[in-house]
């Protein structure tokens, strides 16, 4: 069995690429836009013809939110346009599709966790070409699974983790958001959640079921208690203070809320979400060992 991942690269793909020996019934193709341009839809199609995946996992993503305000064509084009294609092609070649989406699809005015079918209503274009990208996806491909994440990082690629470790190892103090709450989602345990759901369905199709999900690590925190704990974990002696949003004006709006609720994810596949500064903890450790 093939399956075909976009975006191999990145901060997800990265880690289905570190698990991937633990499956040998699966032949993984990892593509980034060095090997398989998605924006080339000819392109695209003639290598999933050629190569016949029986799954799709698209970790690829325009994700520069605040330079998506004005990229707006870029933005749409990877961020909508593509997820429909791959729905399409997949549709032509008998594949099952998973795409990553995001929490910016709400406007991050709950005080709950959002649930799936709650009320999308995003403030940026990032977030605005992202539900686009979800309805375009489910519109070729009913049969699609997507999976929503949140404040994602990871020993790869660039993010906020190792950003606050190389600012705390620069600076006596920094100022971090504290009005913006959510979850931190650790790259390696959304990587296991993807490959259980795929490789359960290369099993037994039956359990393959469609749909939107949501992922997160456990627990709930703030940008400005997430630096505190990267700190601590890593052994920082830096003072972190806490500043409002209004203090750190951007160009695209975060959702002030943007904890996602589990639920469905952990009924329909039975997967086991560890808390978020225990995931923190084992990514540090990666870190230090590089």
């Amino acid at each position: 069995m093939k399956v075909l991942i976009t975006g191999a690269n990145g901060q997800l793909g990265s880690e289905i690429k570190d698990r991937s020996e633990q499956f040998p019934g699966i032949e993984f193709l990892f593509t980034d836009v060095d090997e398989l341009d998605l924006t080339d839809f000819e392109s695209v199609r003639a290598y999933c013809e050629l190569h016949q995946p029986s799954f799709i996992i698209n970790c690829a993503a325009y994700t520069a939110v605040d330079v998506a305000e004005t990229d707006i064509d870029l933005a749409t084009l990877i961020n909508t346009r593509v997820p429909a294609f791959l729905g399409k092609i997949a549709g032509q070649i008998d594949a099952k599709v998973v795409h990553v989406s995001t929490d910016y699809v709400f406007d991050g005015m709950a005080c709950t966790p959002y649930e799936e079918a709650d009320l999308v209503d995003p403030d940026s274009v990032y977030g605005k070409t992202k539900l686009n990208g979800e309805i375009a996806l489910v519109k070729e491909d009913p049969k699609a699974i997507i999976i929503r994440t949140s404040w994602l990082y990871s020993s790869y690629g660039k993010n906020f983790v190792k950003t606050m470790i190389k600012l705390g190892v620069e600076r006596d103090e920094l100022k971090v958001v504290v009005d913006q709450v959510g979850t931190p989602t650790f790259a390696g345990d959304l990587a296991d959640a993807i490959l259980m759901i795929v490789s359960k369905a290369q099993e037994d199709v039956s359990t393959w079921k469609a749909g939107i999900y949501h992922f997160s690590n456990e627990g709930v925190c703030s940008w400005y208690d997430f630096a505190k704990a990267i700190h601590e974990i890593y052994g920082i002696d830096c003072n972190v203070h806490p500043i409002s949003t209004d203090e750190y004006p951007t160009p695209a709006k975060r959702p002030a809320y943007s904890v996602l609720c589990k639920k469905k994810i952990k009924r329909n596949y039975g997967i086991m979400i560890p808390y978020w500064r225990d995931s923190l903890k084992n990514c540090i450790e990666q870190l230090k060992a590089q």
